[in-house]
C-alpha cells in the first residue's frame, strides 16, 4: 500500500490555509507555486478535498479556497479517503477457495463461513492506521510545524506572501 503524492500535496497545502483571515481564500497557483509543485495535479488534489467537505471554493475574481470546517475538525485520515477514496487498501480475492486440495462443489465451513485470517489481520492492521490518523488534525500539523519545527519568523514570512500574492 502506498499513498500518492497528492496526501503530501493536500496537507502541506492546507497548512497555508489554517490561519486564513476571515473572507479571505487562497487560489490553485499561489499554492502551487509557493510549494513548487503541478499546478494542474493540485487542481485535482482539490477538486476531491472540495467534493469531501474539506474545503470549499470561493468563487469570482479573488476567489480560491477556504476550509470548509475548522482545523481541529479536519483529520488526515479525512484527507486520505478524500484523496485516495474510501475504498480498503486490502482486497481479500478469496484464493483459499481455489485450493487444490478441496473438493470446490463441497468447501468446508473454514473456507465459506468464517473470515480468511489473513484478511482479519489486513483490515485490523488498516483500521489502526485509520485510528491513529484520525488522532492527527490539520490544526495539530499546524502547532507542531510553527511551533517545534519552523521559526516564528517563517510562519510570519508566509502569511505575508499569501497575503501580497493573491489575485
Amino acid at each position: 500500500m502506498k499513498f500518492s503524492v497528492g496526501v503530501e500535496y493536500a496537507l502541506h497545502c492546507l497548512l497555508y490555509m489554517v490561519n486564513l483571515e476571515e473572507g479571505k481564500s487562497i487560489g490553485i497557483r499561489d499554492l502551487a507555486t509557493f510549494q513548487g509543485i503541478s499546478e494542474s495535479y493540485l487542481s485535482k488534489v482539490y477538486a476531491r478535498l472540495s467534493k469531501s467537505g474539506i474545503i470549499k471554493s470561493v468563487p469570482g475574481v479573488k476567489g480560491g479556497y477556504t476550509l470548509a470546517r475548522s482545523a481541529d475538525k479536519i483529520t488526515f485520515w479525512d484527507v486520505v479517503e478524500a484523496v485516495e477514496g474510501r475504498e480498503p487498501f486490502f482486497q481479500c480475492a478469496e484464493i483459499r477457495q481455489n485450493n487444490i486440495l478441496l473438493d470446490k462443489d463441497n468447501l468446508p465451513d473454514t473456507h465459506t463461513k468464517c473470515p480468511c485470517l489473513i484478511k482479519v489481520v489486513m483490515l485490523e492492521a488498516e483500521n489502526e492506521m485509520k485510528k491513529y490518523l484520525n488522532n492527527k488534525t490539520l490544526e495539530w500539523l499546524y502547532n507542531q510545524v510553527y511551533s517545534n519545527v519552523l521559526p516564528k519568523e517563517m510562519e510570519e514570512a508566509t502569511i505575508e506572501w499569501f497575503k501580497n500574492t493573491r489575485s
